[in-house]
């Protein structure tokens, strides 16, 4: 808890005890594809030998441009969250918020005092560098943010940048994003600039913990050092190499325009819904322009609906774990028509 948040919170708590369809996790369905799970399954014939990230490090080094020196694989963002709380001498570390928790925990966790920055509703939750201490020597910033599903511009974000600072994006949704087009993966021009990003979203790979940062490589290495021997395991590895490869980043994309589509056809249904309540002040409003695979949703009594919602069997992701929203808040996952036609029905019913 922080603040009266439970900052350990996470979407997969909604949908432990019970059969439900799950608009509350973040990962896309129908993953990973078969041609994933068969090269992992051939993995598995060299699990006698310790894993060796030579070849993986250097192929999402080429996917991005950048050499070798400048990648870290780690099990999962959530384990970069960690490296970057206990092993880099910050100060004055600053989460921007309404964001995934999970980076101030681990600042916590590491005996950091962190400092907030809370964007306004009124402003569309959008990103304004100026609101950020000058002091801060570290920040972390979403893009696109979870829960908000706002994409920042590149250049507000680089203008966060600052000799002395570390400027660290997560990424793990911007794949999400059809052409990935703030992203700052790649750049190596801007100072002290650390970028994360996974793989278990698009590719269904939560269970197995894969991702990793983009940064100079005496960040990398100052990570690096703080992480246990083998740290990602070899199908893990298998999975980071596959994923970059041509035909995957190819699938990646369409993947994102089907979610692009399928989001638009929540938020008009969403949308729908608040006109036949009478307005957003009583039905649900939606953040928007919405970018991630996932929308965030103010209603009133949102407590009372996401409890009537799962008894009809579906599971989306309370809002007031996330520092800088409250109980009205409910962030509800990009699914297929299909099932987004079914959740809205249900909405409608318990509206």
């Amino acid at each position: 808890m922080s603040g009266g948040h439970d900052l350990r919170h996470h979407g997969d708590a909604e949908v432990r005890d019970g059969a439900f369809v799950d608009l509350a996790v973040n990962v896309r369905t129908g993953t990973p594809p078969p041609w994933l799970r068969a090269r992992l399954a051939a993995s598995l014939t060299g699990l006698a030998a310790y894993p060796d990230d030579r070849a993986a490090r250097a192929a999402v080094a080429a996917r991005h441009g950048v050499p070798a020196d400048r990648v870290l694989l780690t099990a999962g963002a959530a384990e970069a969250f960690v490296l970057l709380a206990r092993a880099l001498k910050v100060a004055r570390p600053v989460v921007v918020h309404p964001q995934f928790t999970e980076p101030e925990a681990a600042l916590l966790d590491a005996g950091h005092s962190v400092g907030r920055v809370l964007l306004d509703e009124r402003d569309g939750f959008r990103l304004r560098p100026a609101a950020v201490p000058e002091d801060a020597d570290l920040v972390l910033v979403g893009n696109p943010t979870n829960p908000t599903s706002v994409l920042h511009p590149a250049a507000d974000v680089t203008a966060l940048a600052r000799p002395g600072r570390l400027l660290v994006v997560d990424e793990a949704f911007m794949d999400a994003v059809p052409g990935e087009p703030e992203s700052l993966a790649g750049r190596t021009d801007v100072p002290g600039l650390v970028v994360l990003r996974s793989l278990t979203k698009t590719w269904g790979l939560a269970g197995l913990r894969i991702g990793y940062v983009l940064a100079a490589p005496e960040t990398v290495a100052a990570l690096a050092h703080a992480q246990p021997l083998w740290p990602v395991s070899t199908p893990a590895l298998a999975a980071a190499l596959a994923c970059v490869e041509p035909h995957a980043l190819a699938e990646a994309e369409r993947a994102a325009g089907t979610a692009a589509v399928d989001r638009n056809h929540l938020v008009a249904g969403l949308t729908r819904l608040a006109e036949a309540a009478g307005g957003a002040a009583r039905g649900p409003r939606v953040v928007g322009p919405a970018r991630g695979p996932f929308v965030l949703v103010r209603l009133a009594g949102a407590e009372a609906v996401r409890a009537r919602l799962r008894e009809r069997g579906f599971a989306v992701r309370r809002g007031d774990t996330f520092p800088g929203l409250g109980p009205e808040w409910l962030r509800i996952a990009v699914r297929d028509r299909a099932t987004t036609d079914r959740f809205l029905a249900a909405l409608a019913e318990v509206l």
